[in-house]
């Protein structure tokens, strides 16, 4: 492999997770929800699986590794020394903060190592103070959900990806508030879907703009519904997993 090509490959797969949270840090518009049915439009979720007691005791042993790696990161200025950088600083008000480490997120596309995740995650506590709250994995876009699922169970913690986005041309980011209709033209908020639609818009459409992406709350607790439940997953994520509780 040539050196360009090497570089390529690096540069694609550390934009992947960092441009995933742009739909994270709500940098489009700072509205509170997505409609139910947009999001519908823009994402995918692994199925929902019968959860084991081995699926269970797997994902436990990776939320204790992560919790111990995480340990020393609860200060950023120990996650900054150690190469982990804030993404999208300018953007002063974000619902979770990411770090992430550029190198973690390269290595992430080859193998999995759970005390070693692509961003560490943060809220913004009322005092300004950083809360560590957990980390993110990613994985590349073209991974099958057995891949998925031999680094953590998806019976457990279901992965997601970003699909079907429309986003303002290179050179058009002051874009990204446009609203037509009470809508948001572009991102995850937006009703436009297809390739013929973004066209109209003046977009540039992505059917599959990331990787997939997994948010661990190790931090929040040792409960599987409160480590492996985000905002993307809804409250029905873990419906399996109740019925197999007596199992863990």
């Amino acid at each position: 492999m040539s050196k360009m090509c090497a570089l390529s490959l690096v540069l694609a797969f550390v934009a992947t997770p960092a441009m995933a949270q742009m739909h994270d840090h709500d940098h489009a518009a700072a509205t509170s929800t997505v409609p139910a049915a947009n999001a519908d439009l823009h994402m995918e979720m692994t199925p929902a699986r019968h959860a084991t007691p081995a699926d269970s005791a797997r994902a436990a042993s990776v939320a204790r590794t992560l919790r111990e790696a995480l340990a020393p990161y609860a200060d950023t200025t120990t996650a900054v020394a150690d190469g982990y950088a804030m993404f999208a600083p300018q953007v002063k008000e974000q619902k979770v903060y990411h770090f992430t480490n550029k190198w973690h997120a390269v290595q992430e596309a080859f193998r999995f190592d759970p005390a070693k995740p692509t961003s560490l995650l943060y809220k913004k506590a009322p005092d300004g103070h950083f809360v560590l709250v957990g980390a993110m994995y990613t994985a590349p876009k073209r991974f099958s959900v057995e891949k998925l699922d031999a680094r953590v169970p998806t019976s457990i913690a279901r992965w997601h990806k970003h699909l079907n986005w429309c986003i303002p041309k290179r050179g058009e980011g002051q874009r990204w508030l446009e609203r037509r209709d009470g809508h948001a033209v572009f991102g995850p908020e937006s009703p436009i879907a297809t390739q013929d639609a973004c066209d109209a818009a003046g977009g540039s459409f992505h059917d599959t703009l990331f990787g997939w992406m997994l948010h661990a709350n190790v931090m929040l607790g040792d409960d599987p519904h409160t480590v492996w439940g985000d905002e993307h997953a809804g409250h029905d994520m873990h419906a399996g997993m109740k019925m197999d509780r007596g199992d863990m």
